[in-house]
Formats: C-alpha cells, structure tokens, sequence
C-alpha cells in the first residue's frame, strides 16, 4: 500500500525537526531557534488582497491608494512580529498524565510559564496534529493546559511530541514550535465482570485474633475530611505543626480479599485482567485490604491510593519485556523527558 504524498511529506518534515532540534528537557524555554511561523489561511488572502491593492495603486496612480497600501504592510510586519513575540520565551515548566483505563479518555496537563512582563494571550498546544486547545499565561505567572488523550490499549502510551504555537494577535500569523519529550502514561486495563470477589484470612469472617481482645489495628494517618471525628484528629501531630492528620483503624482480624491470577477461570488474558481490575478498584472503594498474585509479581495486602497504584500498574505492565516496577512514580507523578 502506498503512503499518501501528505502524510510521507509530513513524516519527512518530522524528521527533519527532530534531527534539528533533538530530545528536549523540562523545564524548557522557547528559544527563537526553534520558533517557525507561516501565514495563515487568513494571512494569505490579506496579502493576495494587498497585491491586488497595490497594483491597483500603480496603475492608477492613486497616491492615496498607495498610502493605504504601505500602511497596510506596516500593519502585517507589526502583526508578524507580536505574534512571534508571543511565543517566543514561553517557558514548559512541567508535564504530568495521571493513569488512565483502558477504553476510557485520560488527560495530559501541561504547566506553562511567563517570566515576561506582558501577559501571553492565546496560546495553544496539541498532540502532534491532533486538536488545538488555547488559554492565557498572565505576566510573571503560570497557567494549566489539560490536553485531552483518546482511549488507549492496556499498557503504556508513549507520547512522541507535542505542539505549541499562536496566532495572537490577528490571527494573520502562526508561530509554532515542536516539542520532543519521551512521555509514558500508564493504561491500566478496564474495570469489568461480574465474579464475586475471593475472601481468605487467617481468622473467620467477623472474628478478632486471638488475644486482641477486640482491639483495632492501626493502618495509618490520612489528611483530614469534612465529616472526620475530633476525636480521631492527631493533635499531638497538630502541636508540632503538621497538617491536620486523622488516625484510622480496622478491625484486628478482618477478612483479607487475595486476587489471584492463577485461579481465575477465565482463558482469556485481558478478560482475567479487567476482572481483578474491577475488584481492586471495588476493594479500594469499599475501605478493604487487598492484595495481589500475578506469575513473578506478589503484592501483600494493603489499602490506599499508593497501594490501589502499585496493584493497577502491576496489571497494565503484565506481559510487557522488560516489565518496569510498579511500585515507580505515583500515577500522578510529573514526567520529565529522557535524554
């Protein structure tokens, strides 16, 4: 099958921009190397209706015709010039993509900078070619851009380039530049079936072990929510100046929920996965510990975002070579480009 002249002619034009500009770091100031810019659509018929003005002009003679000729031209040469001023200096402070399931949106967000006096009006930023979303950076201040992402497989979906650019003020001119940053978000596989969730503990459903004498065991402090007992507030945390921490407990001998793999009836891989997906994220949910069991990979039980994270990324990241820890950055976690 052939490639279409468009798409081998933008594959080459890539190419070449990457070859000139190389992998990039964060945080990353637009520098006027890298900034390209073109008329736009509307820039063009401006200037096909300028030539026709000033010919126009010449052949009649119109000195006044010929005055607004050249204003005009001062005019584009203005608007030329802010709209690359706009983005020139721009700096990309940071990008951060949460995980997401699979077959379900995600969202990149950008963090972008402007240690400028003036305020950088429109500026915008997309996935490669995908669509353009805009927003204004005020002056010696910084601005979230949330990119949206297409549902994707279970895994990771690397994200090659991203693109910035503006038309302000006119929208005469386009100024862009390329972005080249090795970016990683973690697919976890979707949240489905329908299988009750396995129980195993080592006292009865509803029993205390022996000797706790009904006691509670400690699982940690948490931030503090609307709703949360004083009673339950570490004030002596509070004292030394911390945050408003809240102690929380389960009962000693509650029952455990062991996922495991190996015992799910299920010949098909993905379906095993989005099963044990959809108890994890019911577990977590209900308050439960949990743990998991997948071929080489043991996760004790446990509760909490941290904990609901390593368990989800062990089961996007199964079957991948080389299979990268999932006890690594928290789903959350910025991303900063590779060398």
């Amino acid at each position: 099958m052939r490639v279409p002249f468009a798409a081998a002619l933008r594959a080459r034009l890539a190419a070449w921009v990457r070859r000139r500009q190389g992998t990039d770091l964060l945080p990353l100031q637009l520098a006027r190397r890298r900034l390209y810019i073109l008329p736009t659509r509307a820039g063009f018929a401006f200037g096909f209706l300028w030539l026709l003005m000033l010919l126009a002009g010449l052949n009649y003679g119109n000195s006044l015709a010929l005055f607004l000729t050249f204003l005009l031209a001062g005019f584009a040469l203005v608007a030329m010039h802010e709209c690359h001023r706009n983005l020139l200096g721009a700096t990309l402070a940071a990008v951060s993509a949460p995980a997401m399931f699979a077959a379900s949106p995600g969202v990149l967000v950008l963090t972008l900078a402007n240690a400028s006096l003036r305020t950088r009006y429109a500026l915008q930023a997309a996935l490669d070619e995908g669509p353009l979303l805009g927003l204004d950076v005020p002056a010696s201040e910084s601005a979230r851009l949330e990119l949206p992402l297409a549902p994707a497989r279970r895994g990771i979906l690397r994200i090659e380039r991203l693109r910035l650019t503006s038309t302000h003020p006119f929208g005469l001119f386009r100024t862009w530049t390329w972005v080249h940053l090795t970016i990683e978000v973690l697919v976890y596989p979707r949240p489905a079936g329908s299988r009750p969730r396995p129980i195993a503990s080592g006292a009865q459903p509803g029993s205390h072990a022996h000797g706790s004498l009904g006691a509670d065991e400690w699982l940690g402090l948490r931030p503090f929510r609307d709703g949360d007992s004083p009673r339950q507030v570490d004030w002596k945390a509070y004292a030394r100046e911390a945050p408003l921490l809240v102690k929380e407990y389960s009962p000693t001998g509650s029952d455990l929920c062991l996922f495991d793999f190996a015992r799910l009836p299920i010949s098909d891989v993905e379906a095993r996965l989005s099963q044990l997906a959809r108890w994890i994220v019911d577990a977590e949910a209900g308050g439960e510990r949990y743990g998991l069991l997948l071929p080489g990979t043991v996760l004790a039980p446990n509760r909490g975002p941290e904990h609901r994270h390593r368990c989800l990324a062990a089961l996007a990241l199964y079957g991948s070579v080389p299979a990268p820890s999932p006890a690594a950055a928290p789903a959350s976690a910025p991303l900063h480009a590779r060398a």
